[in-house]
């Protein structure tokens, strides 16, 4: 699961953005004489206000406020952090790469934009370029879990799978509640044919979190073909009740499910039991 690629997933506004408040932006009198710290003032509260709509996903209203606050504010890389991240989410990959590397030319040293550059890179697939970015994000950041999985995510995709289940480890090692990170080792090892150490990976995900969808149902469909038939059904009726998407197979490719889970995926999911829960 990429969080997941942050894909997963890719979260902004929320934790990453910090500015010191701001007037809010309204008309200004022609009269009114402006000058360059009022209009940055403006270009921030816009921002503020950009941030806000974005943490309820209202692209529509946060990217034309974070577009003028870039123009407002040129100088400011968390304002064209802002804007990338909001274009990433809204999946414009190129408008997001041109925003986060005004961002980076503005401030080389900015970790949470260097990431960034890698995720909007692995949604477009440019796998080399994303772990590039991600360990340049590393360098700047170091034990960062979050990047350690994005880079561990990219080896994946790049089949330099030693190499991602290593940055797996670390990442799950510097953060012990951080499930993605071992449940990707059980992506890996159920393909790789190692049934056994996937299961327990997607255990002790489990384990960790209750309400994680996606180890819960892939630790049902290795059950399930192990024989273990009723309690696997009753888990995979859990995980699709907890979130359908997972009930999706490119939903479960997007989260790096490999050709041979996703196969046992489709016989499972087409199970009655699991397409009444759905209909539910």
């Amino acid at each position: 699961m990429p969080k997941h690629i942050r894909l997963i997933s890719f979260l902004v506004v929320c934790g990453l953005w910090s500015m010191p408040k701001a007037v809010h932006a309204q008309l200004i009198p022609p009269t009114l004489q402006l000058n360059a710290e009022n209009l940055e003032n403006q270009g921030l509260g816009l921002a503020q206000e950009a941030a806000q709509l974005g943490q309820f996903q209202q692209f529509e209203l946060a990217l034309p406020r974070a577009k003028l606050a870039s123009q407002l504010a040129p100088n400011n890389d968390r304002v064209w952090f802002l804007l990338g991240g909001l274009h990433l989410q809204a999946r414009d990959f190129d408008a997001a790469i041109a925003a986060l590397q005004k961002a980076q030319s503005i401030n080389p040293q900015n970790p949470d934009v260097v990431f960034a550059l890698g995720s909007a890179n692995f949604q477009q697939q440019n796998y080399q370029a994303a772990a590039t970015y991600y360990q340049e994000g590393l360098r700047l950041k170091p034990d960062n879990p979050e990047g350690l999985f994005d880079l561990g995510n990219a080896y994946f995709m790049l089949g330099r799978l030693p190499e991602a289940i290593a940055q797996y480890n670390k990442s799950f090692s510097l953060d012990p509640k951080f499930w993605p990170a071992i449940n990707n080792i059980g992506l890996i090892n159920y393909e790789q044919g190692d049934i056994d150490s996937a299961i327990k990976q997607w255990q002790t995900s489990v384990n960790i979190d209750k309400q994680a969808a996606e180890p819960l149902l892939a630790l049902a469909v290795a059950m399930y073909n192990q024989g273990k038939r009723q309690q696997a059904l009753s888990m995979g009726e859990a995980a699709v009740r907890i979130d359908q998407r997972y009930a999706n197979l490119d939903f479960l490719k997007e989260n790096l499910w490999g050709e041979r889970l996703l196969s046992d995926a489709k016989r499972f999911l087409e199970l009655p039991r699991i397409q009444a829960a759905l209909e539910q």
